[in-house]
């Protein structure tokens, strides 16, 4: 009778149907000593509970206490670039001679000429965006029209 209870429990348990306490008592039943030939294939299944049980894990795991060693030498470095940097700024910037050529001119007419070189470039530039700017809008009609 025992066994036949055993049997439908296992196709309770294979149709994902048994509670908590039927599954107990197949780990119990797998557990003892007493199990039938036949069911002796399903002994790992419930087996391997109290087996995980067991197992412990023994390896060690390396610790790594050199991480303050690490961050002051990178502290250093970054602070030996920025000295750098700053020197190198310095020694340029201080050690090129300024220009006196700012760009004035003393004959009007050539200011304006050069004034109106300058502006027609400008334009262009800004011509060219507005152009740009009409796929938008172009596009910006064509979406409208087909969300509408």
């Amino acid at each position: 009778m025992a066994l036949d209870k055993i049997e439908k429990l296992l196709e309770k348990y294979f149709e994902a149907e048994t509670s908590i306490a039927e599954e107990k008592e197949l780990k119990d039943y797998f557990a003892s000593s007493d199990v039938t030939q036949h069911l002796e294939q399903y002994k790992p299944i419930f087996g391997y509970a109290t087996q995980a049980k067991q197992e412990q894990f023994t390896a060690t795991i390396p610790l790594k206490t050199n991480k303050r060693s690490s961050v002051v030498w990178l502290s250093v470095a970054a602070s030996v670039a920025v000295f750098l940097s700053v020197g190198l700024f310095t020694f340029n910037h201080y050690n090129h001679p300024v220009s006196e050529d700012l760009g004035t001119y003393d004959d009007p007419e050539v200011a304006f000429r050069e004034t109106q070189k300058a502006l027609a470039l400008i334009s262009r530039s800004v011509n060219k965006g507005i152009e740009s700017m009409e796929y938008l809008n172009e596009y910006e009609q064509s979406k409208n029209k087909i969300f509408k």
